[in-house]
């Protein structure tokens, strides 16, 4: 997996190990496109320091671009490339477990494990159709409404729930 070497050359965790850096997103999960980015969320309760941490580490990669949310918990986000590899770096003043990226990720991740390789394949051909990574397992899942508030909800479901979920969408769930 190239993407783990790159992220492991880059020295990025290191860099960001007082932030608590978790790997997220469609690379870890096995979902991931020719436009998909290398997601890192990170717990930054001040936001000036963690971009100020951000330009300092990240500003010499190309294609670097940084932004600040004007609403809400106003996270710092920062996008580069790492040998031909977008990643996108989150910072928010939640801790990471809080942070709705990482509630979908865990949830998502749950489901793929629940629902084995079947489920795994349904998401990818979705995905392939276009669909960003939260809508495509709604769509798979016939969740309605706002795939990625739905995300949020289920990710404190059991995996008990999960399973009945999977079983519902034709998914035979897989022993845990």
């Amino acid at each position: 997996m190239r993407w783990r070497a790159v992220l492991a050359g880059s020295a990025l965790l290191d860099a960001l190990r007082d932030h608590d850096p978790h790997v997220a997103g469609t690379f870890p999960l096995g979902l991931d496109l020719r436009s998909s980015d290398i997601d890192l969320l990170c717990h930054a309760p001040d936001g000036d320091a963690f971009a100020r941490l951000l330009w300092g580490v990240a500003s010499g990669y190309p294609d670097f671009t940084m932004r600040q949310w004007t609403g809400g918990t106003r996270a710092v986000i920062a996008s580069f490339t790492i040998d031909d590899l977008p990643f996108e770096i989150f910072g928010d003043p939640r801790p990471v477990e809080s942070q709705e990226g990482w509630l979908h990720f865990t949830v998502e991740q749950r489901l793929l494990e629940l629902g084995g390789d079947r489920f795994h394949a349904a998401v990818m051909a979705t995905r392939q159709t276009g669909a960003k990574t939260e809508p495509a397992f709604a769509q798979v899942l016939g969740v309605e409404g706002d795939p990625y508030a739905a995300l949020a909800a289920l990710s404190a479901k059991s995996d008990a729930v999960l399973g009945r979920l999977l079983a519902t969408a034709g998914f035979t769930p897989q022993a845990g």
